[in-house]
């Protein structure tokens, strides 16, 4: 079979998911880069210089434009881990949709004359919380602070790093106040934890895309055997689309990508206002509570002062 016809067999076939030769290929482009043969150099030369142009050219014109051969392109794209051309222009025309905002040279506005790191960060935080404020539905907030005050179980999950943190830190929150908590970051084990709750518990999803497949799959899992699913995630998507109160706001990020999101900060209020409702709900048992494990620790580290509660 010629590389030809093998290219024509390979553009009916998906491409392959996970693989971790061909998912990023702009950077398998820099790795490869001086280590190929004279001809396939020739085409990682022209694709770093024409990124946005390869992904609307056909192989012919690729090679024409390269000055090589159809099979040369061919061996190229499986050189940096892909089936084909066809892959490779999948593969690159995904890398282009995350990687313009890494690759643009456009400079950001210098920052105010005076504003340090920590300026920088203060501000992105106020502009977000300040947008949560207007967009927050207090009846919303009111049907999850209801449904936290009747459940006996409540199960967190986040997947990545900051959803992760502030669902481990919700956990942390709730079982101080009586009510069974615990958090998971595991895809796996999420699925599986979701298909243990019942009527009358609550699964508490936090995601800051809401297209986590994780995420989604398990507000359905849960959800279909009548858990209450709660969320706090982007209007609009499908992980708010799956959960029965889902807590939406509409964040947008910093354009300075050396800037760490505020989103998280925004989705941990809101978990500290639901914590702190609930408490103030259920004030007698989460009192006593509270004072048991004030208590303990004293009695661990012997430290009577005032100090947050957990520490």
């Amino acid at each position: 079979m010629t590389d030809n016809a093998t290219e024509s067999n390979l553009d009916n076939l998906p491409p392959k998911k996970g693989r971790a030769g061909a998912g990023d290929v702009i950077s398998a482009l820099h790795h490869h880069d001086g280590k190929l043969a004279t001809q396939e150099q020739k085409v990682a030369n022209y694709v770093k210089a024409h990124l946005e142009d390869v992904s609307s050219m056909n192989i012919a014109e690729l090679a024409k434009h390269c000055e090589v051969s159809t099979p040369t392109v061919i061996r190229f794209c499986r050189t940096l881990g892909c089936d084909g051309f066809r892959e490779f222009k999948l593969r690159l025309a995904q890398n282009l949709a995350v990687s313009r905002q890494y690759l643009s040279a456009d400079p950001l506005p210098a920052p105010a004359a005076g504003d340090t790191a920590v300026d920088q960060i203060l501000a992105a935080l106020f502009a977000a919380t300040n947008t949560m404020r207007h967009q927050i539905d207090s009846d919303v907030m009111e049907q999850a602070k209801a449904a936290l005050l009747d459940t006996q179980h409540v199960l967190f999950a986040g997947i990545g790093g900051g959803s992760s943190n502030v669902s481990q830190e919700a956990a942390n929150r709730f079982f101080r106040l009586g009510i069974p908590s615990v958090s998971t970051s595991d895809s796996y084990i999420l699925q599986m934890r979701a298909a243990t709750l019942k009527a009358g518990d609550v699964l508490f999803l936090i995601s800051a895309s809401g297209e986590a497949d994780a995420i989604v799959g398990a507000a359905e899992i849960a959800g279909g055997y009548g858990a209450t699913t709660i969320c706090i995630t982007k209007p609009g998507t499908r992980l708010a689309d799956a959960c029965s109160i889902p807590i939406v706001v509409d964040l947008p990020e910093d354009r300075d990508i050396h800037k760490p999101t505020a989103s998280r900060y925004v989705h941990m209020i809101l978990v500290d206002a639901l914590a702190m409702a609930v408490a103030q709900g259920m004030a007698s048992e989460t009192t006593e509570n509270l004072r048991r494990i004030r208590a303990s620790l004293t009695a661990y580290h012997g430290r009577t002062g005032p100090q947050p509660l957990g520490d």
